[in-house]
């Protein structure tokens, strides 16, 4: 399984950025996945996941982020609008297997105020 992400940056309050995530070596189309975030200091938690069943979002990212794929890129996206200082973190990509979670290498998101 081999995860990697793109699409970071510094970012003004308000701002948009787009993260992406290439995956390889599993059967993408059919597996679930996942966006996380880890800011200084603290835990890290779930941002969007992407399941056969639909999408669902942190209550903190719900409206301004959107979660997507592309299963003829292996590509996940997500989309993040009317950014916050508080969503600045390091975002990773997960794909997650029962109790067990793939994570790619993160990307940084800054959002200056």
């Amino acid at each position: 399984v081999q995860l990697v992400e793109s699409g970071g940056g510094l970012v003004q309050a308000g701002g948009s950025l787009r993260l992406s995530c290439a995956a390889s070596g599993f059967t993408f189309s059919i597996s679930a996945m996942a966006w996380y975030r880890q800011a200084p200091g603290k835990q890290r938690d779930m941002v969007a996941a992407i399941t056969s069943d639909g999408t669902n979002y942190a209550d903190s990212v719900k409206v301004r982020f959107t979660i997507s794929r592309d299963n003829a890129k292996n590509t996940i996206y997500l989309q993040m609008n009317s950014l916050k200082p508080e969503d600045t973190a390091v975002y990773y990509c997960s794909r997650p297997v029962g109790t067990i979670n793939y994570w790619g290498q993160g990307t940084q998101v800054t959002v200056s105020s």
